[in-house]
């Protein structure tokens, strides 16, 4: 009887494109943002096509998703969903238990020193904000690592109780004017920020929210072990869909029932279900177009070269290269296609740093060259 794996150190782990593919596209989709086109989209009236993609790929600004809140979900979900495959890939070549933690252990620490020193930057001096996807990533993916060899059951009651447990901390925190859980700087997300930066209202986006986005990445380690596992291929895809539509039902239940609303800012436990649901159901999708249908080779490869530098790529945006390519851009576009009217500009504009960006992805794939911590 086919099983899934629950000891990946007895497993040799094959490629599997959906992986690569799923992760280059999330990051190919991310790194949009500095190219200034959804900007272009959002500035055009009169449009209802460009007005609806222009908001899909902006944040929803307190209820609800968009698109674009999916992006980090995403993310810190295929991290774990290649953790199983990494870890058996060091077993298979000789690494010691011992040395596979504490690589786990640098990874956090260097992905937590990164995410908090981008926040320095700007202003100058030191800052403690960890809200981004790096600085988060870094308590979910030890936390997934940790508890990986447990059980699949373990695993999957581990994430509902921190959902759980999160949920109930929001609606009984004790603190005065932070007891509106659903309330945006009314909350514990907030009192959490403002202990970090008591100089500000504790408004927007949660540093606490590493603590309910662990299950994203928990449920990307138990998605790897089931790839990993010998199920046909079917009953995997099948397994991925019957947990993805379960997840989106019930995050989306709490929220028209009135339990629980969907808020990304502060990463509700409903907001995780939901998005928990729809990424696992891409995965899905992935899976069964890449490696079972075999279909679009080149087309997936085109997102496996990012995806194979993606550190890089996000680094290199969140440091202003994105800001550069434009710069370099600007005197030729404006040159030679300003007679097309500024919108005409802007488009060539945009294109032209998302390509190089990904060119830049793909001069490191031919050279061989792989950031990775």
């Amino acid at each position: 009887m086919n099983k899934i794996i629950t000891n990946v150190d007895s497993v040799i782990a094959e490629r599997v494109t959906s992986i690569d593919f799923f992760r280059g596209f999330t990051m190919f989709i991310l790194i949009i943002e500095n190219t200034h086109l959804i900007r272009l989209f959002r500035s055009v009236e009169g449009s209802s096509i460009l007005q609806f993609i222009s908001t899909q790929f902006s944040h929803q600004r307190w209820e609800g998703i968009h698109f674009w809140d999916l992006i980090q979900p995403a993310f810190m979900f295929i991290v774990g969903v290649a953790i199983p495959f990494a870890v058996a890939n060091r077993k298979r070549k000789g690494d010691s238990d011992s040395r596979i933690l504490h690589h786990a252990f640098k990874r956090s620490f260097i992905l937590l020193l990164l995410g908090w020193w981008l926040y320095c930057i700007g202003p100058g001096e030191i800052v403690f904000r960890f809200q981004n996807v790096l600085a988060q990533l870094s308590v979910t993916y030890l936390v997934a690592f940790l508890i990986m060899k447990k059980s699949i059951r373990f695993q999957l009651i581990v994430s509902l109780a921190i959902l759980l447990f999160i949920d109930l901390a929001y609606r009984y925190f004790p603190v005065a004017g932070f007891t509106n859980p659903w309330v945006d700087g009314q909350n514990l997300g907030a009192w959490f920020n403002t202990l970090l930066q008591p100089e500000s209202n504790g408004a927007g986006w949660a540093t606490l929210n590493f603590v309910s986005t662990t299950a994203h990445t928990i449920w990307g380690v138990l998605c790897g072990i089931l790839l990993m596992s010998d199920r046909p291929a079917i009953k995997k895809i099948k397994i991925l869909v019957i947990a993805g539509i379960s997840a989106l039902i019930v995050g989306y239940a709490l929220h028209w029932l009135d339990v629980t609303p969907i808020i990304k800012k502060i990463a509700t436990s409903s907001f995780v279900l939901a998005s928990g649901g729809y990424v696992i159901l891409a995965l899905a999708l992935s899976y069964w177009l890449m490696d079972v249908k075999k279909l679009f080779p080149r087309f997936s490869k085109a997102f496996i070269i990012v995806g194979m530098n993606c550190i890089f790529i996000y680094m290199f945006n969140a440091l202003g290269g994105s800001g550069i390519l434009h710069e370099i851009f600007t005197p030729f576009t404006t040159t030679f296609f300003s007679w097309a009217g500024d919108f005409t500009v802007g488009l060539i504009q945009g294109s032209a740093v998302y390509i190089s960006l990904w060119y830049l992805c793909y001069w490191l794939y031919e050279k061989r060259l792989f950031i990775k911590i």
